[in-house]
């Protein structure tokens, strides 16, 4: 019996796996529906480099009934993290997630359903909207093995960082373990496990529980493994808990710590040992009828332990509002020790009642904020911390005229909302936080309600910098994440990730910010050769990881934070063009990292096996190898593999275009009526200076149609600029090699060889295909198309193909480049019943009509079936979404003519 999801029919699968609000914990819980059905593993694995977490949760059941049985794999993520992969593993075979567009996974998903396939969701349970869950169908007498990836970045909070790992299987594991490796390049000051954290956990406790391994290994690396028994799972009732990790780094330099990798930088902001500036903080606090109860309760004990630990410099004032606002004291008042003994009265004496008037508390508390800074001597930092259980529904109620309104009362005053219960207006305060210098949290209505509001405000209770710019030089640094934070406060952490321009040397680093009494200036140039080496870890510490996982994880935060930050402007603007270009961004670089965020799905696929499967294999698939072919360099099986965007001439005319277009797993073809000679940009990526070029030959033309011009490719130049420039110039006859400071060298084409050039390679194979590789996740290969027996019209000519495009930019271009990263959506409008007879026939009738949409343009397109060439594969039967040539210029970011050199 096959694999079945959610169902016990199967005969093949599919998964969507959609983004949803996160909760705070990480882990997995299993609840398991039969009691025969048997967890016999459970693993988590992170790794920590530099703060940037990396971890896989994996499960494995057993079904012993005899028939199939439904097990439900759930889990939460930290609202900060990014999955990175979804992997079911059944008889032995991997089934791995590809991260697709949101509405293309959705599409893909239901087409599965329509057409009677067995299909699963991941998605949110309805009772708990921050949990993902998938049921699936475990065929009898097997197992099945369920692998979760995600990343995030770990934050600095009241001088530590804490990694949170949930283990909730549901019951006792006999093979239950936990693995964490932690790598600071700086040095890690102190790690600690703290004791299993659960609903009862007692607050202090420090002791880490049984079975617990933690070893630092050295001043940069730390180890810790749990694995615990049978026995001490049943003494926690099966074990449902958090594990948590704390710890920090060493931090000595006032500018803080840079780690360049791979043209990537992180920078790291966490002075210590400043003075705390004072500052003048206003609580509002929401005392309407819904706060009746409990959270009255709590937030008074909260306010009282809250008032007591002002620092004498700081200044406050309380308002509460309910359907009017009421205030404590006319202006902020010292924190002086009769001050605070009158507050905490007024505190004590709160009492509920009325509706909720948003708007006017904000705006009172922003004025009362004004007119006590026009008439201070002494810089405070001013902040507003707003508590509310509710929506607004006394006086102005309109979210955007209440955004309007609170930006203009509070000026520079930083806003730090609290959405006390499930029923609080999140979206509006986090907004308003956002708008307004500040953060907005959730407060859960339990029994740690009071620990969870005094923690928020510790977090915020000792402001050392304010207006705080981190700067890197415009000719060294580029795509730099947000660099200028309205305030840092003690125990947390700036971070900035941007790229280094190719050849920098050194790079600028310059913070500008105020402190107690005055603006703070320092610059630094850190040497890039100096930093984010391998030889930063202590000796034999950098091989116990790879050095991939090392370097890589630079370039993952950046992409992490450009994500973030690109649909943060994109949920903030008001104008459709900019929110849709700021989307299509977000949406490329997710694609590009894998990354599932809230504009892509992950989306897992087990195709049909029928007997048109077998006669139509899919145009990106690999070819059949020879054992003489098997038994080559990974390197090439890695190239062929990943030969899914490709570029050819064709023998029927001018260059024919087919772009495998692999977000929405279909092919598209068109043709440009070139002319003999010109000189077509295929590839141009500026950041990393990649420039590929194809020059046209005549060919004769058709009978019958002597008025149109028939074209050819008969040369291709791949040329890389900076430091390490090269340029190779491929025809029919010979592959010519030319480097800076080297004497060309040329490879016939009708032979083997190869050349390298630092991390640049040509080879020619057995096969006489030539490969060139660039490093760095860009390889192109060229195919050399040559006749037998040609007809009059059949030249000798070249193929084109990008094997490998990872390492593209998102801001590649070219009549092929562009396709690459480009928001291009299919719909298919129309069937017309060829499919059959076209498959039987093997000619070209329309099988579909559709309408391909990329940006503001929509064209008509038809589905045909047609001879491809677009791997390293001969010729063969493929689909293809077929562009007339008069709608050509419609789907091209530019006209023709511009693409002509």
């Amino acid at each position: 019996m096959g694999l079945g999801w959610a169902v016990t029919l199967a005969s093949s699968f599919c998964v969507l796996f959609t983004c949803v609000n996160l909760v705070e914990h990480a882990g997995a819980n299993r609840h398991v529906r039969s009691t025969k059905l048997e967890i016999t593993d459970f693993h988590v694995k992170s790794t920590v480099v530099s703060r940037y977490a990396r971890t896989t949760v994996t499960s494995t059941v057993f079904n012993q009934l005899p028939q199939a049985t439904e097990a439900t794999f759930e889990v939460d993520l930290p609202p900060t993290a990014f999955i990175s992969n979804f992997t079911i593993t059944s008889d032995g075979k991997d089934y791995v997630s590809q991260v697709k567009q949101k509405q293309v996974a959705k599409k893909i998903y239901d087409d599965a359903k329509k057409k009677g396939q067995t299909a699963g969701l991941v998605a949110t349970r309805k009772e708990f909207s921050d949990k993902f869950s998938i049921a699936v169908s475990v065929p009898p007498g097997k197992h099945l093995s369920f692998q979760l990836s995600f990343e995030q970045l770990l934050a600095r909070t009241l001088g530590r960082y804490e990694l949170v790992l949930g283990l909730r299987p549901g019951r006792p594991v006999q093979n239950l373990t936990v693995d964490v490796s932690i790598i600071e390049r700086t040095g890690i000051s102190f790690v600690r496990v703290l004791p299993l954290r659960t609903g009862s956990s007692a607050l202090g406790e420090t002791t880490p529980p049984p079975s617990t391994l933690l070893e630092q290994t050295g001043p940069t690396r730390a180890q810790v493994f749990y694995s615990p028994t049978i026995q001490q799972q049943n003494s926690l009732r099966g074990l449902n808990a958090d594990f948590v990790i704390e710890y920090d780094v060493i931090l000595t330099n006032l500018i803080g710590d840079v780690q360049v990798y791979d043209g990537y930088f992180v920078h790291y902001f966490a002075p210590r040992e400043l003075p705390v500036v004072p500052k003048e903080v206003i609580f509002v606090i929401d005392v309407s009828g819904s706060m009746s109860g409990p959270k009255l309760a709590q937030t008074k004990e909260a306010m009282d332990t809250i008032l007591t630990d002002l620092r004498s410099h700081d200044h406050f004032n309380i308002l509460t509002f309910h359907s009017k606002v009421d205030v404590w004291q006319n202006h902020t008042v010292p924190a002086t020790e009769d001050n605070i003994k009158r507050a905490r009265a007024f505190v004590r004496e709160m009492k509920v009642k009325g509706s909720t008037n948003i708007n006017d508390a904000l705006v009172k508390a922003g004025r009362l904020l004004q007119r006590s800074s026009s008439q201070s001597d002494t810089r405070l930092v001013p902040m507003v911390i707003f508590l509310t259980d509710g929506s607004a529904n006394e006086g102005v109620t309109n979210k955007d005229q209440m955004r309007k309104n609170a930006k203009k009362a509070l000026g520079s005053a930083a806003l730090f909302g609290l959405a006390f219960g499930d029923r609080a207006d999140y979206d509006l305060l986090r907004q308003l936080s956002m708008e307004n210098r500040g953060v907005a949290r959730r407060v859960y209505t339990d029994s740690k309600a009071i620990l969870q509001l005094k923690g928020f405000y510790d977090e915020v209770a000792s402001p050392l910098l304010s207006d705080v710019q981190l700067s890197y030089s415009d000719d060294q640094a580029y795509d730099v994440t947000r660099s200028l934070f309205p305030n840092y406060f003690q125990g947390s952490e700036l971070v900035v990730a941007g790229r280094v321009h190719p050849g920098v040397n050194d790079l600028g680093v310059t913070l500008n910010a105020f402190d107690t009494k005055k603006h703070l200036t320092v610059e630094n140039s850190i040497p890039i050769s100096d930093v984010g080496k391998p030889g930063d870890l202590d000796p034999g510490e950098s091989s116990q990881l790879d050095q991939e996982e090392i370097s890589g994880f630079v370039q993952r935060l950046w992409a992490y934070f450009t994500i973030k930050e690109l649909l943060l402007t994109a949920e903030n603007t008001s104008n459709a063009s900019t929110r849709a270009l700021l989307e299509q961004n977000a949406t490329s670089l997710s694609l590009k990292y894998n990354f599932v965020t809230p504009v892509t799905s992950l989306v897992v696929v087990k195709p049909d096996v029928e007997e048109d499967t077998e006669a139509l294999p899919p145009a990106d698939s690999p070819p059949p190898e020879s054992k003489s072919s098997q038994s080559k360099s990974s390197s090439h099986s890695s190239r062929r593999a990943h030969s899914s965007r490709s570029f050819s001439s064709s023998a029927y005319g001018d260059p024919h275009f087919l772009v495998h277009l692999p977000q929405l797993e279909a092919n598209l073809c068109f043709t440009i009526d070139g002319h003999a000679n010109d000189v077509l940009r295929l590839v141009e990526d500026t950041e990393k200076g990649i420039t590929v070029d194809g020059h046209l030959m005549w060919a004769p033309s058709d009978v019958d149609h002597e008025d149109l011009e028939r074209t050819y490719l008969d040369q291709i130049v791949v040329s890389r600029s900076g430091p390490k420039a090269v340029v190779v110039t491929v025809t029919l006859n010979s592959v010519n090699i030319s480097s800076h400071g080297r004497p060309d060298r040329t490879l016939r084409t009708d032979v083997m060889g190869s050349i390298r050039v630092q991390d640049f390679r040509v080879e020619l194979d057995e096969h006489l295909r030539c490969w060139v590789d660039l490093g760095q996740g860009v390889s192109f290969l060229l195919l050399f198309h040559h006749y037998k027996h040609p007809n009059y019209m059949q030249l000798d000519h070249l193929g084109f193909y990008i094997a490998m495009g990872d390492g593209l930019s998102v801001r590649t271009e070219g009549l092929l480049g562009q396709f690459l990263h480009a928001d291009i959506m299919i719909e298919e409008t129309e069937k017309t019943g060829h499919l059959r007879r076209a498959k039987a026939r093997g000619h070209s009738a329309p099988l579909a009509f559709g309408t391909l949409q990329r940006g503001e343009a929509q064209v008509p397109v038809t589905l045909k079936r047609k001879m491809i060439k677009d791997t390293v594969r001969k010729p063969h039967a493929g689909l293809c979404w077929e562009v007339s040539q008069a709608n050509v210029d419609k789907i091209l970011a530019k006209p023709y003519q511009a693409y002509v050199h």
